[in-house]
């Protein structure tokens, strides 16, 4: 192999090896943020399901259930306080399982790290031969082509750097789309409800909010991962989703046109910040398409320009 050809190989594989520690860098400390806020939410979930609990424990047999039993509709009571303590322990296990996805990302990005330790060393070795070599050789070329081999490995690097964050930011849009269509179907429930529903009205929309909440903790974790693609590429974003509010009990021992009107603004609410983050999304990966593509050119410009100072 020619002795330029393999100092730009090196040049671009160390090159790429310092970009990739730095980034690393960024994300394990992105990744420490979530964590410590992923957390302290498990913390307060773990609270509000223990409250859940008792609160079943008192109707099933304490002397709250005794009351209920006197007064009537123990059992429905009984029935919406165990929704809610399922609905208090599916979203804890969605936090517990963004946990885990953390910690693994952040340890698995600890083993990278450490295997990239002395890329910038390596880097640094590589620009030094190559220069000592076309200096040695009287080459004209000898800047423009350093110049051209670090441009071309910061290139490359970006362009699957946004590769990546495309298919993280996609994935986020696909899950958030699913979210957003079931809150307008629990919108579309609400309305109905106001009109006069009924039972059958609370019990479609209530299933649908509930549907929408088990989806709300996918599509956040594929926001975490989004996030730090984004970090990655220089951007700093923390999207976070609204909490679908699953209660029901209150809603429907007084079913009335008010509950049913504070129903209907907390669903619109809900849906309307959705919608506002599923337009972030679009808008973000137009961006970031653009971005690559501009990228894509300079990379056809930049291997252009070197194939035709080493071959004129």
């Amino acid at each position: 192999m020619d002795p330029i050809e393999d100092l730009d190989r090196r040049l671009r594989e160390t090159r790429e090896a310092v970009r990739r520690f730095d980034q690393l860098a960024a994300r394990r400390s992105t990744v420490n943020t979530q964590l410590r806020e992923v957390t302290e939410a498990v913390t307060r979930l773990e609270a509000e399901l223990k409250k859940e609990q008792r609160d079943v424990t008192r109707l099933e047999g304490g002397f709250s259930g005794f009351l209920a039993g006197l007064t009537g509709g123990k059992q429905e009571r009984l029935t919406r306080e165990r929704a809610e303590a399922q609905a208090a322990a599916e979203r804890l296990d969605g936090q517990r399982h963004r946990l885990t996805d953390l910690t693994a990302d952040l340890e698995a990005t600890g083993r990278v790290l450490s295997h990239l330790a002395g890329a910038a060393e390596a880097y640094e070795q590589a620009l030094a031969d190559k220069e000592r070599l076309l200096v040695n050789l009287a080459d004209p070329r000898a800047q423009r082509l350093i110049d051209l081999a670090t441009r071309l490995a910061d290139t490359e690097a970006d362009l699957r750097e946004h590769d990546e964050a495309i298919q993280a930011g996609d994935t986020a849009r696909r899950a958030v789309a699913e979210m957003l269509a079931l809150l307008k179907h629990a919108h579309g429930a609400s309305t109905f409800d106001m009109l006069g529903g009924g039972a059958f009205a609370d019990a479609v929309e209530h299933h649908h909010l509930r549907a929408a909440d088990q989806v709300a903790w996918h599509a956040q974790r594929a926001l975490d991962v989004f996030s730090r693609e984004l970090a990655d590429i220089g951007w700093t974003a923390t999207p976070r989703l609204p909490k679908v509010d699953t209660r029901w009990f209150a809603d429907t021992f007084f079913d009335n046109i008010i509950t049913d009107a504070l129903k209907h603004q907390r669903i619109n609410r809900t849906r309307n910040a959705v919608t506002a983050m599923s337009q972030w999304l679009g808008t973000s990966l137009h961006t970031l398409t653009a971005q690559r593509n501009d990228l894509a050119a300079l990379h056809t410009q930049l291997l252009q320009e070197r194939e035709h100072l080493l071959t004129a």
